[in-house]
């Protein structure tokens, strides 16, 4: 196969890899055609206040401060005296959207959603909202339109500030929740004047959503132990105070209105948040008004955690639920029917009823999951074969039938606690049920898949042994062979397609399935590759082998406990530490190896620190910053002092610019950090000079002298201006470790070749990339040549998890983006985030190209060892 090809194959193969994670585990569990279910007695409320404290911590709101005192002293009343509380558990990823989507309509949502940046609609829902009467919103306009938008008919109204008002400098975001506070008080003034406005709020099915997002933003921007973000709780207590009375006052005190009161997720004491730390996971929930419970006092109760002794609350009940579980308790409470997607469990110990209302209610929530359940089964019966299909035997159409009997049955006689019971027993088995033909397919796509994977590795593997190595033969094709090998996998190929035909599966299914054909087709072919390769590996003394076995072994293990542990990697570079010594290269090298040695200690102790963020340390930035400009300076001295290699003055003109970029960035970061510490904002000119630093950094390398070390660092230092600019603590130092360790390894390898004997010593000082490599000084492969590719794999690994974990959402700071923008961006700031993670990546991928130049190499050989690595 020719090597654009194969290029080309292997973007499409690994493309497909990519999607199909999306596709078998992330697929949207959303159905529809579903009949509404709502309970037929008459609700307590006519109207549902629904406050959401975005960003807002359990801990944060329930725990007393220092001096005995509760941070917020309205609602700690309300939850002593008026109304029953707990905890909301929320799930991964603790976003705003998906948070809302839960509370709101039930569901949890599908990463589907982030492809918009979780403000649009990917996949269209039900939710309490929809079912309403009417409903009115105030807040954010990343949060309220895609409610509005879901909705059927024109009775969702939303009230936003402009999204410029999002602002993490901003002197206090607080004013976002006075802004909604503010605007409902004016709303219902200008009620008393507008008669159809009033008509509509005195109707029955009401909604009024308050959404305030100043203490997500006051936490991000300080940190959730703040002063700020403590006074913005206070503030958020005050509000909802002077709201819950101004509303009752406009409706006469008639009992008829629930308020409740919760967040969407929490967040880390590092001020961010998107995984499943407890802090994010657990958000308050306290009820109160019409239908709600009142306190219920106890003696004692156990919780795995021992917030109840810290919040002084071990007396009073704590009534824990799933976020979900939120929907359809507004749902029951002002009576309309439960979002159809909702997979919530009414939880009844909230609610201050009869009986026999819990009872019709906690059935109307069965009935309107096991329509979920039928819906979801009936789409999967008409997509499968019926000799293959296989039904959740628990939840057979007898058993439904059986289920729905004896529960009417149970409320007829009024046994409403066995309904109960018999209800929950059975929203339980649709859930279940739900999940099981939601990952219905999952097993046989994720072979298909892992077939195609497996062979495309083995072919990978024989075309580097067959076009880079000696260890093959060339062997003349068979075409008779051949030709029915083709004639064979095509009617494989056809078979299956004729088998997802008949089931009418999506065309996704074809792909995933049909690819492991050609590719093991090809896989195939190369039979006589794998013979010899066979006879070759047989040759050698066992004891051989099976060392190198156990070193490759170890070696990929090391690579995939990295992804979970990072303090695997300083294993990794502590081993790494000790390669000259164990190749006996410190023999004829030990300055380079001496230097080698202590920058792999000195990389080693990265992956020990905290993840970036937790402990920002911008005067170690700005440290960074300037011995990054000495180290540039002596570079200048030397380039001052060359004669030879450089013949006018435009390589030192790009030298100092690139230290002016390095200066410039590191005023900024210290300037931003004292504007925003004062908050005055973010500098006009700090944002400019450092969008300027951003585009600049790209296009001053390519100007830069060609020869070898000097491309090196030029690339070093336009990245580093932009890397400062990104960086809050000890992660500015990484890129300047790593790189030095780069420059070491590529003399390192040189020495390498050299003591197996595959190659004179090249003046690198002279090497230079204008002039054309000569293809005919390239080398086959060797053994030391799998070691040189795991140390790139491994680098590269080292290079994306060196300061954190990237695959945790929480990772990422968003403090780190403050110099190029500081009002909310998700796709702006997630792309400046990125970059921030693929700075270091390219560093390394510099560094390899360099050493396959210097070790006479091919590009392609080099690069296809790599990707074998990776894909262990």
């Amino acid at each position: 196969m020719r090597v654009p090809v194969f290029i080309l194959a292997g973007l499409l193969v690994h493309c497909v890899f990519l999607v199909s994670i999306f596709d078998i585990y992330f697929s949207s569990p959303l159905v529809h055609g579903m009949t509404p279910q709502q309970t037929p007695l008459p609700p307590p409320a006519k109207r549902l206040v629904l406050f959401v404290a975005d960003g807002l911590r359990a801990d944060s709101l329930y725990e007393l401060n220092s001096n005995g005192t509760p941070q917020a002293p309205y609602l700690r009343g309300i939850l002593e005296n008026n109304g029953s509380w707990g905890i909301s558990h929320t799930r991964v990823p603790t976003e705003s959207r998906p948070g809302h989507v839960a509370l709101i309509a039930g569901f949890y949502e599908d990463v589907s959603a982030v492809a918009k940046g979780w403000k649009e609609n990917p996949v269209e829902f039900d939710s309490v909202f929809n079912e309403s009467k009417y409903t009115w919103s105030w807040g954010s306009p990343d949060i309220l339109p895609m409610f509005a938008k879901g909705a059927t008919g024109d009775h969702v109204y939303t009230f936003c500030y402009a999204a410029e008002s999002e602002d993490f400098g901003a002197q206090d975001a607080a004013k976002l929740d006075m802004w909604v506070f503010d605007h409902v008080k004016d709303f219902f003034n200008s009620s008393r004047s507008n008669q159809t406005l009033f008509s509509a709020l005195n109707e029955e099915k009401v909604v009024l959503f308050l959404h305030l997002l100043g203490i997500d933003t006051n936490g991000h921007a300080h940190r959730p132990n703040s002063r700020e973000y403590k006074e913005n709780i206070k503030k958020v207590d005050e509000g909802v105070k002077e709201i819950a009375s101004m509303i009752d006052n406009f409706y006469g005190n008639d009992g008829k209105t629930a308020f409740i009161l919760t967040s969407d997720h929490g967040m880390t004491d590092w001020g961010s948040h998107g995984a499943g730390h407890p802090s994010e996971t657990l958000t308050p929930l306290i009820a109160w008004g019409a239908g709600v419970n009142y306190p219920q006092k106890v003696t004692s109760q156990f919780f795995e955690d021992n917030f109840l002794k810290e919040w002084k609350l071990e007396n009073l009940k704590r009534l824990d639920v799933n976020q979900a579980d939120i929907a359809p308790l507004m749902a029951s409470l002002i009576g309309v029917p439960f979002p159809l997607n909702s997979v919530g469990t009414l939880p009844l110990e909230y609610l201050n009823n009869s009986a026999h209302f819990k009872a019709e209610s906690i059935f109307t929530n069965a009935v309107q999951i096991l329509e979920q359940f039928k819906v979801k089964m009936s789409q999967k019966k008409e997509t499968t074969l019926s000799f293959l299909f296989t039904p959740f035997k628990p939840l057979s159409d007898s058993e439904q039938i059986n289920f729905l009997k004896k529960t009417r049955l149970y409320i007829q006689q009024q046994k409403y606690n066995e309904a109960v019971s018999l209800c929950k027993t059975l929203i339980n088995l649709a859930l279940e049920g739900l999940s099981y033909y939601h990952t219905y397919d999952r097993l046989f796509l994720g072979l298909s898949i892992a077939v195609g994977f497996v062979g495309w590795t083995i072919y990978v593997i024989l075309v580097i042994i067959k076009t880079h190595t000696n260890l093959t033969k060339t062997v003349q094709t068979n075409n008779k062979e051949s030709t029915v090998l083709f004639y064979g996998f095509a009617f494989v190929g056809m078979i299956i397609a004729f088998f997802l035909l008949i089931q009418t599966c999506p065309w996704t299914y074809y792909v995933y399935c049909l690819l492991p054909v050609p590719v093991w087709y090809a896989v195939v072919r190369e039979l006589p590759v794998i013979q010899d390769l066979a006879a070759n590996l047989l040759s050698l003394p066992i004891h051989q082998s099976i060392g190198f076995l156990l070193v490759c072994t170890l070696g990929i293990e090391i690579l995939v406990f990295s992804f979970f542990y990072r303090s695997t990697l300083t294993i990794g570079l502590l081993i790494f530490a000790g390669w000259p010594v164990i190749t006996q290269l410190w023999v004829q090298a030990k300055t380079t190896a001496l230097i080698w040695t202590l920058l792999c200690v000195l990389l080693a102790i990265f992956p020990l620190m905290p993840v970036v963020g937790r402990e920002p340390n911008v005067p170690l930035v700005i440290a960074t910053g300037l011995l990054t400009l000495l180290f540039s300076c002596f570079s200048l001295a030397s380039l001052c002092k060359s004669e030879n290699k450089y013949r006018n003055n435009e390589d030192l003109k790009v030298h100092f610019y690139q230290m002016l970029s390095i200066a410039l960035s590191t005023y900024v970061v210290s300037s931003t950090h004292d504007s925003l510490k004062n908050k005055q904002g973010l500098p006009v000119l700090n944002q400019i000079i450092s969008w300027m630093t951003l585009v600049s950094s790209s296009a001053l390398p390519l100007l830069s002298p060609t020869f070898l070390f000097q491309r090196l660092f030029s690339i070093l230092l336009s990245l580093m201006s932009t890397y400062l600019l990104l960086s809050t603590g000890y992660e500015a130092l990484f890129p300047l470790v790593l790189s030095g360790l780069m420059f070491v390894w590529i003399n390192m390898e040189q020495k390498a070749l050299q003591h197996y004997g595959l190659s004179l010593k090249p003046k690198l000082a002279v090497l230079n990339f204008a002039y054309a490599t000569d293809i005919t000084q390239f080398r086959q492969l060797h053994l030391d040549d799998i070691r040189r590719s795991f140390f790139f794999v491994f680098f590269i690994v080292t290079a994306f998890f060196g300061t954190g974990n990237i695959a945790s959402v929480n990772s990422f700071d968003p403090a780190s983006v403050y110099c190029f923008l500081t009002v909310f961006s998700p796709f702006v700031m997630g792309g400046l985030l990125l970059l921030k993670v693929v700075i270091p990546f390219v560093l390394v991928s510099c560094a390899f190209e360099a050493i396959q130049v210097t070790t006479q190499l091919s590009s392609k050989r080099l690069w296809k060892l790599a990707g074998y690595w990776n894909k262990h």
